[in-house]
């Protein structure tokens, strides 16, 4: 399929095109194993000298077939499915680093990439440094190192609702040798393509805005191709130089602009798995399809929701960049003109106590450790997505002791509001 068709066409039309006589839908392709009729044939396959499926841990076509989705969808090259939004930010600094290495990252990030980069890969070897995102450019530019391999940030920040300079950040890496790599789950390829401002390679959480159903858990790696990884070729030797793994072969030599993903399959998914399930898949491609007409009502709902908000007296504040006068206000209208998603938080006056009470009254709002999904949700990050951190790390990502973060679905939008009204009386 083209790739000139626009976002709304490829969530319907591309990754599965189905020949005479094939299933229209994308079909389940439950079977860890695939025949063949030589060992010749099956040898090829494991030196990496043809394309096919073999055993479903390195691929399967009903997982290829939404990669291929999601990669159009970006504006990428290639794209590889992991189990998890996790995954998929692990994989991307496991296939650039080794023990040894640094990398920068935003500071505004969610709290379980923010644990992963600061505790889990500290053990591996590998050092992260937290910026603020907000910082001038040369104050970030002091964090980085003569073994920085990557950057890090998200598009729009879970909870504290940053949305990232991406322009800023693309430059500062480039200017380093280094790629930007950008998380897009909450704005999605609907309302912001990182590629387009000059990031390199992009990371989803799909068990957000793109399942939409909270049915499946999932994540996914796009590469945009446009990193030049030989003109850096000292920093980056995994994939510039002989992999003894695979008889020796050089992934920029033999793949060209798809040697990112691959390495990342052949390598990385070979040793350590993470494959998503072809039946989660499945449902990932089902929720793709109405992915526009979902992120419309999101962003529709939430902006009507953040604007009664701010207008109550004992609302404190209220983040969400597409009301007027939000401190990022500007900065979405430059990479997210269409709206950016359905999640918004805020602080009550009061309490820690008085939020929890609030939340506790709700009755159409579920409190469930999930956003971004159909159904209206809400989370007290500072006791549940963020509770590892401490006061001042809480503060770095932009989290305080009262924030509420809300994820408004794609119910009448009135309901919601009546429903937060209606516990607001409570506190």
């Amino acid at each position: 399929m083209s790739k000139g068709f626009r976002p709304d066409t490829i969530c319907v039309q591309a990754g599965w095109n189905p020949k005479k006589g094939e299933p229209r839908v994308l079909p389940i392709y439950q079977s860890t194993t695939f025949k063949y009729d030589t060992t010749e044939e099956m040898g090829r396959l494991f030196a990496l000298e043809d394309e096919g499926y073999f055993y479903t841990r390195l691929q399967n076509p009903t997982n290829d077939a939404v990669a291929e989705k999601i990669a159009q969808l970006e504006g990428g090259v290639a794209a590889m499915l992991t189990s998890s939004g996790q995954a998929a930010n692990f994989y991307t600094i496991a296939n650039l680093c080794q023990a040894g290495d640094h990398i920068v990252c935003s500071a505004k990030v969610y709290g379980g990439t923010f644990n992963l980069y600061a505790a889990t890969i500290r053990k591996l070897g590998i050092e992260c440094t937290f910026v603020d995102p907000d910082a001038p450019a040369e104050e970030i530019d002091a964090a980085f190192r003569p073994n920085t391999k990557a950057v890090v940030g998200e598009t729009i920040a879970n909870p504290a609702l940053t949305v990232l300079d991406i322009e800023k950040f693309a430059a500062l890496a480039h200017a380093h040798g280094v790629p930007l790599i950008v998380d897009n789950t909450f704005a999605t390829p609907i309302n912001c393509r990182p590629f387009l401002f000059g990031a390199d390679i992009v990371t989803h959480s799909t068990t957000k805005y793109m399942d939409g159903h909270a049915m499946a858990v999932g994540g996914c790696i796009v590469d945009s191709g446009n990193f030049d990884w030989d003109a850096y070729a000292d920093k980056f030797p995994g994939l510039t130089t002989p992999d003894e793994t695979y008889h020796g072969v050089v992934y920029t030599k033999q793949f060209g602009k798809k040697a990112f993903i691959t390495k990342a399959t052949a390598q990385l998914m070979r040793d350590l798995g993470s494959i998503p399930s072809p039946m989660n898949s499945f449902l990932l491609n089902v929720g793709l399809e109405t992915l526009p007409l979902r992120v419309e009502k999101h962003c529709s709902n939430a902006k009507k929701t953040a604007e009664f908000l701010k207008g109550h007296e004992k609302v404190e504040f209220v983040n969400c960049a597409m009301l007027e006068g939000d401190r990022y206000y500007e900065t979405a209208r430059k990479y997210m003109p269409s709206g950016t998603c359905g999640v918004l938080s805020f602080g009550l006056k009061g309490t820690k106590e008085d939020a929890v009470r609030f939340m506790d009254s709700l009755k159409l709002c579920a409190i469930v450790t999930h956003v971004a999904d159909a159904r209206t949700c809400v989370l007290h990050p500072a006791s549940h997505t963020h509770r590892q951190m401490n006061d001042e790390q809480l503060r770095e990502a932009g989290v305080t002791p009262g924030m509420i973060r809300l994820s408004v679905g794609i119910e009448n939008p009135q309901d919601i509001i009546e429903d937060l009204a209606q516990a607001l009386e409570q506190v």
